[in-house]
């Protein structure tokens, strides 16, 4: 029997596993999606074009193989199928070659209603979330009130009813405006648009590949310090973002994991509120954002940006169980004079190394300082080309983390990948 690889981020998201899904998928046969919704939004350029999928996993486009959407994913049916229209008029068909878990759940018309009252109820408190419903629908698939894929197929109106009514409810208590007809409109032709793709028993499908030898990747979305358990609680997502999250989110025994390809940048990012203990407030911070495009590609918000955090990233690779680890966007640090790495926090007049219950703001980083390597490394094709400063950066980072940087990223194309150890 196989086993499944999983990728997925190991700091607060947009760490670029899309474009490494992408580099990866040639090896597999099947490539999953397992948690998270709309709201993640993975980036892939190549051959002069720039396409951004949220829920659709990244395999899309490579060849022949079979794309699943676990049942460990949330799907919004008006965003998924202006993703998928988006996908067929570029010249990609999906309809053959994407399956989805008959138990993923559904994000309705309400969901995304719900969420923006929730944090306008907030106010300063807000978590910075997307907008896109995901937090109300994972609550109500907690609470044992969500609708799933697979009640298309099965009393649809009913279910579909008895939520909405629920919601309406709870909406006017919180005295919010609204006018859902326009969007439930356009949400039911996405209902219809599903119905043409295959809704399947996933985690039986899945685990009869496994049986026949079929090589699958499972995809993360977001990043571990957003896992719901895991993460810098309460600014977090509502799923499980780390590697366990691949066994509930398909249906898979823990025992049939394989490889575990961590993604990491060279630096660090965060979108929306939240601590971050390493987060640059001066003109490094403002390059880093400019020269690495750190805007989100859902949202389009700026994302804050900072020195690269070894506890944080330490601890992601505990949590994971990470085999191999991947570091993007190398090259944005190529003009710095001095590159620094957090490697403990400053807690209460205490140096402290392990990742805290609890980090906010009073955390202050220390910090190793590394020489830059000063040089442009967007064209380089091997590891033989990195300068002596990078190599020792690289160095530096694997003796920390215990794990080998098996692949780097020095661009934003499918091409600027090198991959290290090559055998």
């Amino acid at each position: 029997m196989n086993s499944v690889d999983v990728l997925l981020g190991l700091q607060w998201g947009d760490e670029g596993k899309g474009k490494i899904v992408d580099v990866l998928t040639p090896n597999y046969e099947v490539v999953t999606r397992f948690q998270g919704g709309p709201n993640a939004g993975h980036t892939l350029e190549f051959n002069g074009e720039k396409y951004v999928l949220r829920s659709i996993p990244s395999g899309i486009f490579q060849g022949g193989n079979i794309n699943i959407i676990g049942n460990g994913v949330v799907l919004d049916p008006l965003l998924f199928k202006l993703e998928a229209e988006a996908l067929a008029a570029s010249g990609h068909d999906l309809t053959k070659r994407l399956h989805i878990s008959k138990k993923a759940h559904l994000i309705l018309p309400t969901h995304r209603l719900l969420d923006a009252a929730y944090e306008a109820a907030k106010g300063a408190g807000k978590i910075g979330t997307t907008g896109k419903g995901i937090g109300p629908t994972y609550t109500d698939k907690v609470s044992r009130n969500g609708v799933r894929v697979g009640d298309i197929l099965h009393n649809f109106d009913v279910k579909y009813a008895a939520a909405k009514a629920k919601h309406e409810a709870i909406l006017k208590s919180l005295n919010f405006e609204y006018d859902l007809t326009a969007l439930e409109a356009e949400w039911m032709q996405g209902i219809e648009y599903l119905k043409q793709f295959n809704i399947i028993d996933s985690e039986h499908v899945i685990n009869n590949y496994l049986k026949e030898g079929k090589s699958v990747l499972a995809e993360g979305a977001q990043g571990t310090m957003l896992d719901i358990d895991f993460g810098s609680y309460p600014f977090v997502t509502s799923s499980n973002t780390i590697c366990a999250g691949a066994c509930t989110g398909l249906g898979i025994a823990p025992r049939s994991i394989g490889d575990v390809f961590g993604i990491f940048k060279a630096y660090c990012t965060r979108v929306g509120s939240g601590p971050f203990p390493t987060e640059l407030f001066d003109e490094v911070g403002d390059a880093m954002c400019t020269i690495g495009h750190e805007f989100g590609s859902v949202t389009g918000r700026k994302r804050r940006c900072g020195w690269i955090d070894l506890v944080a990233l330490k601890y992601a690779v505990m949590i994971n169980g990470v085999t191999q680890l991947i570091m993007m966007k190398s090259d944005v640090l190529d003009t710095f004079e001095t590159i620094k790495c957090a490697v403990a926090y400053k807690m209460n007049g205490e140096e402290v190394t392990e990742f805290p219950y609890e980090i906010d703001d009073t955390i202050e980083p220390i910090y190793a300082e590394l020489p830059g390597w000063k040089c442009d490394m967007t064209k380089m094709q091997s590891e033989d080309e990195f300068p002596e400063e990078f190599n020792a950066y690289v160095s530096f980072l694997e003796a920390e983390l215990e794990v080998p940087i098996k692949i780097v990223s020095v661009g934003p194309d499918r091409d600027q990948t090198i991959i290290r150890y090559a055998e």
